[in-house]
């Protein structure tokens, strides 16, 4: 490799950190793209560029056009989409994007395959990959015969997780009666969102599971596995703390979601195991670079170095071993809500303190790169002094203020 291709990174929350870390300690010149109040990565030390663009949820065209004014300096990088809006957007103006640069995205019909829940469960059932039984409603009709199979506990889920998410600042709604879920239903259909009513897969945190791989043309190059330790908010949110390990039951199904979308790319697919029958369900498909991105660095897979020397050079991956047992853990969400949820959450004190004392990497702080730790910091302590910080709900049940559900809860 005579020259040093440049990458762009679209996103700079901590999905992005892992990449522009796991690129910047290989050399790479970086570009950020940020557009978020949350965002952090542009600040790390391995950030050649900065660069702040419009949202591209609310202005998709302008996005786009302040990527391609890096084309003159940037020919030739490979931008590396690292949100779901990201991933969307860039698929859907990826022949005008791949003009200029190397792209690393699916085209755009498989993109939405693998955001839009609507088509990854009729893929997925079609591949014998066991999925919730989900129903997807366009009438209060379809709500009532819901709700005249009884099917209760069951959850509100959105179609597309990124919108919903920066509606109401959560995954997911647990729902407990007929009540609840029209009133779900009416709050979502007026934020123009569309949503599925999904049974519940009992469980807690440490039943969630991912799957991790390389593709090309749907075969899989390198895999790697782990399960979910803590997540934030307890039960239905992402994971705060997660731990490598070969989860040999997720590797065909696995490869059998990966081969049906014909993928090319990295992808990490969500499971959870059903504790009725010790069979794991899938919850969702990412078609971009995870949260816990440090973690398969950490353990001895680095997953964006293996895409961006594919993209830029033309080099295959080849399969490798990981360490396991090694834990990722996010500082501040952890800290926050083990001592916002101690009463709730099913944990001594010792299972709190074990990933501190076990191998583990940090999703954020860094002793070498500092100010993306310290940016986070400083905007958590911005928002406690606008009072911005949503208030502690007195109840034996977790609500979310925003649309006053309970969730569900270990006791």
């Amino acid at each position: 490799m005579n020259k040093v291709i440049p990458a762009i990174i679209l996103s700079a929350q901590t999905m992005a950190l892992g990449v522009v870390r796991a690129l910047g300690q290989q050399g790479v010149p970086l570009v950020v793209v940020h557009y978020n109040s949350c965002d952090i990565a542009q600040r790390s030390r391995y950030a050649t560029q900065a660069l702040l663009a419009p949202d591209p949820q609310q202005d998709e065209e302008g996005f786009v056009a302040q990527i391609m004014q890096l084309a003159p300096k940037w020919s030739g990088g490979v931008i590396m989409p690292v949100s779901d809006e990201t991933l969307l957007v860039t698929a859907r103006h990826k022949e005008r994007l791949s003009r200029h640069f190397r792209v690393a995205c699916p085209d755009y019909a498989t993109a939405c395959q693998v955001v839009d829940k609507r088509m990854t469960y009729p893929l997925a059932a079609t591949q014998g990959v066991r999925i919730p039984h989900t129903l997807i409603p366009h009438s209060l009709a379809d709500l009532q015969s819901f709700c005249d199979e009884d099917l209760f506990p069951c959850l509100l889920k959105p179609a597309q997780s990124h919108l919903f998410h920066a509606c109401f600042g959560t995954k997911m709604f647990f729902v407990e009666t007929p009540a609840q879920l029209l009133d779900g239903y009416n709050r979502v259909a007026k934020a123009g969102l569309e949503v599925m009513i999904q049974e519940y897969i009992p469980g807690g945190d440490k039943e969630g599971a991912n799957y991790n791989c390389y593709a090309i043309k749907g075969k899989t190059l390198v895999e790697f596995t782990a399960d979910h330790v803590r997540n934030a908010p307890p039960c239905f949110g992402s994971p705060r703390v997660v731990r490598s390990r070969q989860i040999n039951e997720l590797l065909e199904p696995g490869r059998r979601l990966i081969q049906a979308l014909n993928y090319s790319g990295y992808a990490c697919i969500e499971f959870k195991r059903d504790i009725r029958d010790n069979e794991y369900t899938l919850m969702e498909i990412n078609g971009r670079h995870n949260l816990s991105t440090a973690l398969a660095v950490n353990c001895g897979i680095n997953f964006p170095w293996l895409e961006y020397k594919h993209q830029a050079y033309g080099e295959l991956p080849q399969a490798q071993i990981f360490k396991s047992g090694v834990y990722w853990i996010d500082l501040a969400r952890d800290i926050g809500y083990s001592l916002k949820h101690y009463r709730d959450e099913p944990y001594a004190l010792r299972d709190y303190l074990k990933p501190y004392r076990e191998a583990h990497v940090w999703a954020i702080c860094s002793g070498r790169d500092p100010l993306p730790f310290m940016q986070r910091i400083g905007h958590l302590a911005g928002e406690l002094l606008r009072g911005k910080v949503r208030p502690e709900v007195k109840s034996n049940a977790v609500i979310d203020p925003l649309l006053a559900l309970p969730h569900y809860t270990n006791k």
